[in-house]
Formats: structure tokens, sequence, C-alpha cells
């Protein structure tokens, strides 16, 4: 049965998955077609406005390019295309909440050991400066951002480019659990203080310390994520912060 024009957003993120779906399935590479407009709705029993509005989302991700009188052809931005791919697959879950913080923890508490032996005082300044601009963040998005950069700053204090190209094509993953909880909670002031004692520990070269506070850092946002976020998101009990100043101001 084909769905009304009024579809809700529940939709066509089911749409967006199927398409998803059928260019995996299908093996589908850069510069292929995809069916049009009407034959995906004949396909997956959706209206026209839910067809248009999944491809246009998916087209946000960098995976599809319209071509006039070709249509909807993907995308040969690879690398932008396969890590937003891979966000787009990622569920909004504890389970995948646990999933993405236990490999960061593999990463980011073994390169303590690295960072206490060779980072320089200058170095860990760096630290302190790109940790002080969370305080300034102006909404969900750019505080997620900034909370990224810090610990991208880590990994660069590693001293290995392969954990830090991995860090940054894993960065729509982490940036998106980054936005849920800090739009379902406001953490901002926790956040930076967690980054201060994880500074304070580096510069006191106390790896048992820097273990710790880290791998405490990292399940710290779990408190923030019930067993159904996908609701929680959108239930009006619990508004996202719309100010800098809802943003800084946690109720816990």
């Amino acid at each position: 049965m084909e769905q009304d024009a009024g579809d809700s957003s529940s939709a066509v993120d089911q749409t967006v998955r199927q398409i998803l779906d059928l260019i995996r399935t299908r093996a589908m590479s850069v510069g292929d077609i995809l069916p049009t407009e009407r034959e995906l709705g004949e396909l997956f029993g959706a209206s026209r406005n839910t067809i248009r509005e999944a491809l246009r989302t998916i087209r946000t991700y960098g995976l599809i390019d319209p071509k006039p009188r070709v249509g909807a052809v993907l995308a040969d931005r690879q690398n932008v295309a396969i890590q937003n791919f891979f966000a787009a697959q990622m569920d909004i879950s504890r389970t995948s909440f646990h999933d993405i913080q236990g490999f960061r923890r593999i990463i980011e508490v073994s390169i303590g050991d690295h960072i206490i032996l060779n980072a320089s005082a200058a170095e860990l300044e760096v630290l302190d400066e790109v940790n002080d601009l969370i305080a300034t963040s102006k909404d969900v998005q750019e505080a997620a951002q900034r909370d990224f950069d810090f610990h991208l700053a880590l990994m660069k204090l590693a001293g290995n480019r392969m954990l830090v190209q991995t860090y940054q094509f894993l960065s729509p993953v982490i940036l998106h659990i980054m936005s849920v909880g800090k739009s379902i909670r406001p953490v901002l002031n926790e956040t930076r203080h967690a980054h201060g004692e994880i500074i304070a520990a580096l510069r006191a070269r106390d790896r048992i310390a820097y273990s710790y506070l880290m791998s405490r850092h990292l399940d710290f946002g779990l408190r923030f994520v019930p067993d159904d976020l996908e609701n929680a998101r959108t239930s009006p009990t619990m508004p996202g912060p719309t100010s800098s100043k809802d943003l800084h101001n946690d109720s816990l």
C-alpha cells in the first residue's frame, strides 16, 4: 500500500535504510544509476514525497549525486561516502554506545603510556587550550565537535599517523554519539572538568590515574543513554539545549 504524502520522519528513515540496503545487496558501485523515484516507490510501497525526502537525505551523506536526465548516481566522493554510510548504519542504542566507547577505550587508554613518556609541557598546554574551547560552545553540534577535537589532539600526541587517520575516519560515528549525549543532558562543565583531570594526570606522569580517568570519562555518557534513546530524543520532557546558557546549566 502506498503511503500518504504526509509521511512521518520514521517513514522516511525506513525508506533511507531500504535504499541503502538496495545499494549494498545489488553491489552497486560509483557511477551506477539508482532506480527512478517511481521504481523505488513501487519497490518499497512508498509515496513519491517519501522517496524524494529519502533520496535528499542520502545525498547529504555524500552517497549520491543528481544528474540531469539521468537520475541519482552513486557519487565518487568515496572516502566521505564510506564514512557517512558507516555513520548512517549505526543504530542509536546502549549496545552501539558500548561498542563505540569500548573501541575508543582500547585506543585512548593505551596511548597514555606514549604520551606520558614523550609529550612536552608545551604540547600539554595545547590540550588545555583545546579543552577551554568547550566552554564557549554555542550549540550541541559545536560542543560535540570541540569534545571530539580534544580527543583527536590526544591521538596526535601518540605520534602514530594510522591512529589519527582511523580516529578521523570514525569521526561521523563518534560525533553522532557525542551529539546525542549532549542533546539529552547538558554536560559541558562535566566534560571540560573530566578533560582537565586527564591532562593533570598526564602532567603528573601518572599512568594509573590516566587510565582510570579516561575509562571513567568514556563511560560517563552511558548514564544519559536510556534504553529507548530514540524516543528520549523526541520526548517533550527532555528537550535538547537551545542556547549556550542551556548547554552549560546542568541539572544533575
